[in-house]
Order: C-alpha cells, then sequence, then structure tokens
C-alpha cells in the first residue's frame, strides 16, 4: 500500500497515545473523535492504567481497531505516555486526555505547525472548555519567575483567530511531540507520576535547544478534571510534590538564588490558601516528599546541565514576569473549587 502523500510530500505517521484510568465514560466521544481526524498517517494506543471500571473490555467490544496496552495497576501519566511511545516508532506522538475530543483537523494542524522546522519538538493545541466551549482552558504552558505555572490563556474566551506563535511548551492533555526529541531525553520523568511532567518535559527540551509552537486551530474540547477532580487530595499531593521537582531540575542558575526566596514566599500563601479548603495536610505532605526527593533531583540536575545547548539567560527569558498574589490567583480562579 502506498504512504499517504500530503502537499507532495509523504505524511509522517503519528501514533496517538491515550492514557486511560476508569474513564470509559468519555472513551466513546474521544476515541470517536479521533478516527474522525482527516490525517489519514495516525495509530491510536490506549494505555490502561488499571481501570476497574471495564474499560479494557469495553475497549475490546467497541474499538478492536485500537492497540491497547493494558496495565495490572495505575502506573501514572508519564510512564503510561512513555509505554505508548514505545509501543511503535511514527516520527510524532500525539496525546490526547481521555476526558478530551478533537475536532476533524486538529491532528493536521498540528503536524503542518510541526512540520515547518526540523527544530520545532512541541505543538500545543487549543483546548476549550467542553461545558464553555467559548472559554479557553489552554493554550500551552505558562512559568512565571515565582516557580508558578498555569494554563496559557487559560479562562479566556475563545475570540478573534490567531497566528501560530512560539510558547514555553504544550499542555500534556492535547499536545503534539516530535519523537526524536522526546526519545533524546527519554519521555516523561516517571516519578512525577501525575501533573507538571509536560512542564519538566518542555523545559528539558527548551535547555537542548527543541522549540516549541501553538497551533491555534488544532482545537480540542476538554471536560476539565473529569478523570481527576479539581480540588482532590489526590491532586493537591501531586502538584505540590512536583513543583518542587521541576524547579530543581530546570530553574537557571544564577537567577534561582535570586528568584529563592520569592518562590518561598508563594508556597507560604499556597499553602495557607489550601488550609483553608481543608487540603493543608495534602499540600504539606506533598512539599515535604519534593524537599526529601533533594539529593535525587540535584544528582539528576548535575548530569544534566552537563549537556545543555543554550544558556541560563535565554531559559530565563522564557520565564513570565513576577506578578502580585492577586494576579496569580486570577490566573486559575476559572479552575478553582
Amino acid at each position: 500500500m502506498c504512504a499517504p502523500i500530503w502537499g507532495g510530500k509523504v505524511l509522517p505517521t503519528v501514533s496517538i497515545i491515550v492514557v486511560n484510568w476508569n474513564g470509559r465514560a468519555y472513551l466513546r466521544q474521544c476515541l470517536s473523535s479521533l478516527a474522525a481526524q482527516t490525517y489519514p498517517s495516525k495509530e491510536i494506543v490506549v494505555v490502561d492504567n488499571g481501570s476497574t471500571d471495564g474499560s479494557v473490555a469495553w475497549l475490546a467490544a467497541h474499538f478492536p481497531q485500537v492497540h491497547v496496552i493494558q496495565n495490572e495497576q495505575n502506573r501514572g501519566f508519564g510512564a503510561a505516555c512513555n509505554q505508548g511511545a514505545r509501543a511503535g516508532s511514527a516520527p510524532y506522538l500525539a496525546l490526547l486526555n481521555n476526558d478530551a475530543w478533537a475536532e476533524p483537523n486538529w491532528l493536521a494542524e498540528l503536524v503542518q505547525a510541526a512540520e515547518e522546522n526540523e527544530r520545532i519538538g512541541m505543538v500545543a493545541s487549543k483546548m476549550l472548555f467542553e461545558d464553555r466551549p467559548q472559554i479557553v482552558n489552554s493554550t500551552g504552558i505558562c512559568v512565571d519567575r515565582c516557580g508558578i505555572s498555569w494554563d496559557r490563556q487559560g479562562g479566556q474566551p475563545d475570540g478573534a483567530p490567531e497566528a501560530p506563535q512560539e510558547v514555553l511548551g504544550p499542555c500534556g492533555g492535547a499536545a503534539l511531540y516530535r519523537r526524536a526529541m522526546f526519545d533524546e531525553l527519554g519521555g516523561f520523568d516517571e516519578t512525577f507520576f501525575a501533573y507538571l511532567e509536560d512542564v519538566d518535559l518542555a523545559l528539558r527540551g527548551r535547555w537542548r535547544g527543541w522549540q516549541a509552537v501553538y497551533a491555534p486551530t488544532a482545537r480540542v474540547h476538554h471536560a476539565h478534571s473529569g478523570t481527576s477532580k479539581e480540588g482532590s487530595a489526590f491532586k493537591t499531593y501531586y502538584l505540590s510534590r512536583n513543583k518542587v521537582f521541576w524547579i530543581v531540575k530546570n530553574y537557571p542558575l544564577p537567577q534561582l538564588l535570586f528568584w529563592c526566596p520569592w518562590i518561598a514566599v508563594y508556597e507560604v500563601l499556597s499553602q495557607g490558601l489550601a488550609a483553608t479548603r481543608g487540603r493543608g495536610l495534602s499540600a504539606l505532605r506533598g512539599r515535604l516528599a519534593g524537599l526529601k526527593a533533594l539529593p535525587r533531583l540535584l544528582s539528576w540536575r548535575r548530569r544534566f546541565m552537563k549537556e545543555v545547548l543554550v544558556s541560563a539567560g535565554e531559559i530565563f527569558g522564557l520565564l513570565e514576569p513576577a506578578r502580585g498574589p492577586r494576579e496569580v490567583y486570577r490566573r486559575i480562579r476559572h479552575v478553582q473549587k
């Protein structure tokens, strides 16, 4: 069979990876949208993380064409994505949350953006809230100088058409990664288990000279935190711990020395906010677990920084300016509970 041709070029194959954990209620819409993509050169891989809701049997009955990898237990988002990546050899890897569905041209728009430059290693989608389709969920990752990360344009109205543009990196809920970059970096850091592993991967890619762009016409609709509830003890713990992880691994020196006190101030404020919402213990446990991992993280950092291709100043330039607490809260209030 001849390989598909697009614009006079052979189409690169894309492995679409969907990580599932007790998300059977979302799978029909998610996988149907992927099957309906206009981009023909694709394969779909579902990595099931020990679901107990009958997801695997349901997949076999309703989507037998999908390659399913079944784990006996929940290995976490990053590990499952890495499994899905190892299952094939396609030059591109696309990730889509199981609680999201993609518009028909989503994959074609992502690939077209990546093909503009062989050093583009990551492409961000426009994610819209499923229950509020006129409101943006994410158009990529933002990180500020106080170490606070958030969804770019989150909570803003989906307004006038936009042009593709550079971003720090994509949200892992709907993203395209070039395999060459993914393999070079060893994929996601599996010790994160869940949350902020996309921030870590984006920064590691930028340290190695890879670029990231946002493709505004690659649109998905997301039931935000559909399978992992916003404000849960689980999510609070991992967000608190993994923030320590990515900062220690990736924040540029010597700038970190100057900004450490401000990072600490916002950590105290965040801990206080979590306490007022009954999540203080989960947040504190996460932060302590992050600090406990410091020797391992610092050892990793020393090895990694010997092989970076860009300066600390360039990476620091990717970080957003610091803002006051009111502005910080405004960035995330649309998803707070």
